[in-house]
């Protein structure tokens, strides 16, 4: 029966599995794009450029295992400031998924605080082409989409490490599983704050003042990492694991956004 069960499964895997690697190749040919508009000048009167900041954004692989890459310049300062004012009237303790019931709960794990842009809010200018923007980068439809996620962490305040994908059945049922996260900085001048991927690089990096194993994303203010929680096997990706190092001085401001495999809710 096991073996009958896996020859039904084995088309599934393998069409998830090619997927996966188009969906790769498909977003490296979007990078060279990329560069290759960089050194373009008529893009300032192209409405679609502009939502999209060609010419300004500018991708870095920092790891094929796990598959992170840095954008440079995702947001504007002005997106950045727009996202922390509709916050900071609204911010509330953040908290973790329960494994168990798969509903948010306090947690010293987690120690920020955070809200959620509604989703009235989401039909906002700024917010759609926030949406909009990190669609066309991630290649994920923008309905596979979560509502972004404002977070503040203050001196001291933290994030272990984690995964972003679920381990629970409660939330898989809501879009199917977390594909891919967009952790997008929203200020500058923070000493500590540092985004660590232990099991990225072979190398050290400074996490919160300490050096540890592994590889480490300063915040500086309108950039973003994209990382995956599933790998091209089309599993979930244990070395996805990363965390949010203490902050030491200012504070640090982040937006995330975490793409599903279907539409999300």
């Amino acid at each position: 029966m096991a073996r009958s069960r896996a020859r039904r499964y084995l088309p599934l895997l393998t069409y998830v599995t090619l997927g996966m690697i188009l969906g790769s190749l498909l977003q490296l040919a979007f990078f060279r794009r990329l560069d290759d508009h960089s050194h373009m000048k008529h893009l300032d009167n192209d409405q679609e450029a502009v939502l999209l900041r060609l010419g300004l954004v500018k991708p870095e692989v920092l790891s094929w295992t796990p598959r992170i890459i840095l954008f440079h310049n995702l947001l504007s300062s002005e997106e950045c400031d727009y996202l922390r004012a509709i916050a900071k009237p609204r911010l509330q303790v953040s908290t973790v998924v329960d494994a168990t019931t798969g509903k948010g709960v306090k947690s010293n794990v987690r120690t920020s605080s955070g809200m959620f842009v509604s989703s009235e809010e989401k039909e906002l200018p700024v917010i759609q082409a926030i949406e909009k923007r990190i669609s066309v980068y991630a290649q994920i439809p923008e309905e596979n989409g979560e509502l972004i996620q404002v977070l503040r962490y203050e001196p001291s305040q933290y994030y272990r490490p984690h995964h972003d994908y679920f381990s629970d059945t409660f939330n898989l049922k809501r879009g199917g599983q977390r594909v891919a996260t967009m952790l997008m900085y929203l200020t500058d001048g923070v000493e500590g704050g540092e985004t660590h991927f232990p099991q990225a690089g072979d190398g050290e990096c400074s996490c919160g003042g300490k050096m540890v194993r592994g590889l480490c994303v300063k915040p500086n203010k309108g950039d973003a990492v994209l990382f995956w929680s599933m790998g091209l096997d089309g599993e979930t990706d244990p070395n996805s694991l990363h965390s949010g190092c203490p902050v030491l001085e200012g504070e640090k401001w982040s937006a995330t956004k975490w793409m599903r495999q279907k539409e999300a809710f």
